[in-house]
């Protein structure tokens, strides 16, 4: 592992070797988080995205939550966004059920991966995991700072368009939670997201998103994941940003307190000895 500063920010870079180290250096830290926040009795909020990017990460925080026999009851899992049925208001949430369903993932790919084997009292809880809602998009904000904040908010980034959560390209540093129609190449990255799509037009046209400015306000601290071969661009922008650029919405992580970019060599374009 390579660890270093940034140029003239806050943020470090942690270059790995691989993706399954990668993803236990993140859990350690959340695991570090999570049992001081259980030792001061007050709730763990941890910022989750949908899709490729965090998946190593819950997957050895699961692995650890067995072998440390962690009690997760304290664990809020807040979301990043959703997708929307309609072209125009009233906007809904799309069926929980669908396979790209952001909601489906929560509850499937996070919380019953974490949850997995432990009795329900020290399970996540389904009314700890929170999403915005299309029907009252600055309730979620004000709800994360009546909280207290999001401890860690684990990121992510578009491959060719830098997008995070749903905010495209020409966010403003300012933006709160709010519904966005999506970029073009932001549903096209999308398509390798949720494989089981079959063509562009299946992809939902509008999502409702925490903000850029929500993330970089609401996170205690922060931690962009970017790993694998089509994500060498996004460590190109990111770890070049020293400050928050619209044309490339994630290097809102060089805003953000207490910020990792974690990379993997094939990513990062270098090998460590």
């Amino acid at each position: 592992m390579e660890c270093k500063k940034g140029l003239d920010w806050n943020m470090r870079v942690e270059i790995h070797n691989d993706v399954s180290e990668l993803g236990k250096a993140l859990a350690c830290k959340i695991v570090d988080q999570m049992l001081a926040a259980q030792s001061e009795r007050r709730r763990y909020l941890l910022g989750c995205p949908g899709g490729r990017s965090p998946k190593p990460v819950y997957a050895e925080l699961a692995t650890m939550a067995i072998n440390f026999d962690l009690d997760l009851s304290n664990v809020t899992l807040v979301m990043m966004d959703d997708y929307l049925e309609g072209n125009a208001p009233p906007f809904r949430y799309v069926d929980i059920n669908a396979h790209y369903s952001c909601r489906r993932f929560a509850i499937v790919e996070i919380a019953a991966v974490l949850n997995r084997g432990k009795p329900p009292a020290k399970q996540i809880q389904p009314e700890n995991i929170w999403y915005p809602d299309p029907e009252n998009c600055e309730f979620y904000d004000e709800r994360i700072a009546d909280a207290g904040g999001i401890d860690l908010f684990i990121l992510a980034s578009g491959a060719t368009d830098g997008h995070i959560a749903f905010n495209p390209p020409g966010s403003p540093r300012c933006c709160k939670s709010r519904i966005v129609r999506l970029a073009q190449q932001t549903r096209s990255d999308n398509l390798k997201t949720f494989p089981d799509f079959t063509s562009l037009s299946e992809v939902p046209k509008f999502g409702v998103t925490i903000g850029v400015g929500s993330i970089a306000k609401h996170s205690k601290s922060a931690a962009m994941v970017v790993f694998g071969a089509d994500k060498k661009l996004a460590f190109q922008e990111i770890s070049q940003a020293s400050v928050y650029s619209p044309d490339w919405p994630a290097s809102i992580i060089t805003e953000c307190s207490d910020a990792i970019l974690y990379a993997d060599v094939v990513a990062s374009d270098r090998s460590l000895k």
